[in-house]
């Protein structure tokens, strides 16, 4: 519609009393589609991008801030010795399905979590949980093994979310949560859609539905964008687009904080990787800030470790793995790798990944490592690397909140197998005293700094653009989510 019929139109409805319709739904575009719907059973975390609070709901949930606040339970009290949990439940919440949410369904999903053949990526976050038992409908009572401080916060996760037995054998294709949104249809390779759930528990939504459209190619991205065909698209692929965005009025751009580590994922067990010379050698042959530049247009923040920037506990340890081809080379050399050596890149979709990697791979190539990239589809990752571990270098950017603790085991795709680590990640499960558990955290980001297991390059940015009437929308990821809960059209 050209301005001058627009500004005809605007006239006539000014004239005749006649107000236009305010918009009640929303397009969310995302860059990853996910592989099923089930946030308890993959690692993916474009499952909880679509789902976490939208769709389903745990005890406890994360707010925008990185806060941790009740979900399904309203309040809890927890023992003198740390080692029990009562929490009392929401009242008068029901499935989508219609059916009562109750203590049995906590249990039901807990248990479902800690089984012998649970396929829950966060399962070793819930291994101090000994038993859940129903006190009634609506208390139910979590008894650990040992002190776990983190407790309320793993609860919060997509992992941990509440699930009912009778819609569990369909979840992947056809998820029942008691969220704020009901989930409508999913459209593979194009979208998913949800409606307003009109017996939510609590705050009702604004929104009276939601299109989630998955578009993986930033020229695509920057194209739905700016015809308007999207409404909001979360995590940007394209940041070299957000200049022409920030000045256009029609937009806002969003930029935040993520709790995503940007690294260059390495095989431990792969030789040479297993080689901790290796290793240093590949960190000192890496220029964090070109990678930055190069494929993030500036955005994002080096790191030195497995732990994000913004945290109170984290360590500035990037001087240890400082930008040095020349000692790089030696390191080789001292490893009897003085011809260099060739290894495999696999590259997920995202622009970090792609854009990163070619970046990488010039950088190793300058001190002999050949990189051979392999592009793949996101599933395509799961199965051959997260999953199969057949792989020697990979980039990609770990979305959950402070998980650390994920080097604590050895079976994880990278396969690190320190035993004193172990004992130091226990210890701090195990530990509620704020000033000790900072200090461990210190403690746990030096050894896997000293030991390079990875190549850490920087944390990932948050950066969305979205039209500038809509409201409530998440600056920052505390978890990977697109949390509409709250979100409006502004006048």
């Amino acid at each position: 519609m050209s301005t001058l019929r627009t500004a005809l139109f605007a006239t006539a409805f000014a004239t005749f009393g006649i107000t236009a319709s305010a918009q009640t739904d929303i397009t969310v575009a995302l860059q990853l589609e996910p592989p099923h719907l089930d946030p308890t059973s993959a690692a993916a975390g474009a499952i909880d991008s679509v789902l976490y609070a939208n769709v389903f709901e745990g005890l406890t949930r994360f707010m925008a801030d990185g806060s941790i606040v009740p979900g399904l339970a309203k309040s809890w009290e927890i023992s003198d010795d740390g080692l029990t949990y009562t929490f009392t439940l929401q009242e008068g919440v029901t499935f989508h399905d219609g059916t009562t949410m109750d203590a049995e369904d906590v249990k039901f999903s807990l248990d479902r979590i800690l089984a012998e053949d649970s396929a829950n990526a966060q399962k070793a976050l819930y291994s101090a949980i000994a038993k859940v038992d129903v006190i009634d409908p609506l208390t139910v009572k979590i008894t650990l093994s040992e002190q776990n401080g983190n407790m309320l916060f793993n609860l919060a996760w997509g992992d941990a979310v509440i699930v009912a037995p009778e819609s569990i054998e369909n979840i992947k294709q056809m998820p029942i949560g008691t969220g704020a949104f009901k989930f409508v249809e999913w459209v593979q390779s194009d979208r998913i859609e949800l409606v307003r759930n009109p017996d939510y528990w609590g705050t009702p939504a604004s929104l009276e539905a939601a299109t989630f459209k998955f578009i993986s190619d930033p020229t695509a991205a920057f194209a739905a964008v700016m015809a308007e065909d999207v409404d909001y698209f979360y995590a940007f692929p394209a940041p070299e687009n957000l200049p022409q965005f920030e000045a256009d009025p029609r937009f806002q751009v969003l930029v935040g904080s993520t709790e995503g580590e940007t690294i260059l994922s390495t095989n431990n067990k792969l030789p040479p990787f297993d080689n901790l010379l290796v290793r240093q050698a590949v960190a000192h042959a890496i220029d964090r800030q070109a990678i930055i530049d190069g494929a993030m247009f500036g955005y994002g923040t080096p790191i030195g470790t497995h732990f994000a920037p913004h945290n109170p506990a984290y360590k500035d340890l990037t001087g240890q793995s400082a930008f040095d081809p020349e000692k790089s080379k030696a390191l080789l050399a001292e490893a009897g790798l003085a011809d260099g050596f060739e290894t495999t890149l696999y590259l997920p979709p995202p622009s970090y990944a792609r854009r990163g990697g070619e970046i990488i791979a010039a950088q190793l190539a300058e001190v002999g490592i050949t990189a051979k990239i392999n592009n793949v589809e996101w599933a395509q990752w799961l199965e051959s690397v997260f999953r199969g571990k057949d792989f020697g270098l990979t980039i990609v950017s770990h979305t959950e909140p402070m998980d650390i603790g994920i080097y604590a085991n050895p079976d994880y795709y990278f396969q690190y197998d320190n035993p004193d680590f172990q004992a130091l990640i226990t210890k701090l499960n195990s530990t509620t005293d704020p000033d000790v558990r900072g200090q461990l955290m210190g403690e746990a980001q030096q050894i896997i700094a000293d030991d390079y297991v990875n190549g850490y390059l920087f944390q990932l940015a948050q950066l969305s653009v979205a039209k500038a009437e809509l409201q409530g929308l998440w600056a920052n990821a505390p978890t990977q989510a697109t949390d509409l809960t709250a979100v409006t059209w502004g006048n």
